[in-house]
């Protein structure tokens, strides 16, 4: 099921917002000189208007920095948050993470110990594999998840995309783009369905830390303990 969205107050949205603007503007040069342009050309508009027609264009006009001001901040901070995640390992679920929807990932299904790693994503165009790490070792773990998983998906949509700038591979800034762009092939029935059965098959028994327990040893073992 999609995780509730836990509501915000006033100030932390603010708060979020105020962090947005640092960062965006840290890594990207051309942030604050956009944000000033879309603050005084609105604002000179509005001048003009106030002088020759009417104070009713005052709030009129603030409203309008306002909207600016967030069209400039909703799309550099985009642009900066993707340079950023560019070649980082596990980018690509963490963005799948905070994508709108009802997306089930579970991140690094396989990996290795060169951080090569292939995700798993469940939503309603089917089920996703991405794969992030050098091109010829995660296509090896591609195919070997492809194999495991078509023995439960049944008929259900499978893609698979490999993370990258090179011919052939899908660049991180449009792994949301290319997703949604996805056919919706699956209800939501159908997804909670799918989740569950993969859930089961990725499954990993871990053993318990420390001691063993003295009800949970092998009687074997608790003889010749004894007898020693």
């Amino acid at each position: 099921m999609a995780k509730p969205q836990e509501k915000v107050s006033f100030g932390q949205r603010l708060k979020q917002i105020g962090m947005v603007f640092q960062f965006t503007a840290k890594q990207d040069r051309w942030f604050a000189p956009l944000v000033a342009a879309a603050v005084l050309i609105p604002l000179a508009l509005t001048v003009v208007a106030v002088i020759l027609w009417s104070w009713i264009w005052l709030p009129i006009g603030i409203l309008f920095v306002l909207l600016a001001v967030l069209i400039v901040l909703n799309l550099r901070s985009n642009k900066a948050m993707m340079n950023a995640a560019e070649g980082q390992p596990g980018a690509a679920a963490q963005i799948m993470e905070n994508m709108r929807g009802d997306w089930r990932v579970t991140p690094a299904v396989s990996s290795t110990t060169q951080m090569d790693m292939v995700h798993l994503v469940i939503g309603r165009p089917g089920v996703i594999l991405l794969a992030e790490g050098n091109p010829q070792r995660v296509r090896g773990l591609l195919g070997q998840e492809k194999r495991r998983l078509s023995k439960v998906i049944g008929s259900a949509p499978l893609h698979d995309y490999v993370i990258g700038q090179e011919e052939g591979e899908l660049p991180i800034r449009k792994l949301r783009t290319t997703l949604l762009r996805l056919p919706r092939a699956l209800s939501g029935k159908d997804v909670n369905s799918l989740d569950k059965r993969l859930k089961a098959l990725t499954a990993r028994p871990q053993m318990p830390k420390g001691a063993i327990p003295k009800n949970m040893r092998p009687p074997g073992a608790f003889r010749q303990s004894r007898g020693r």
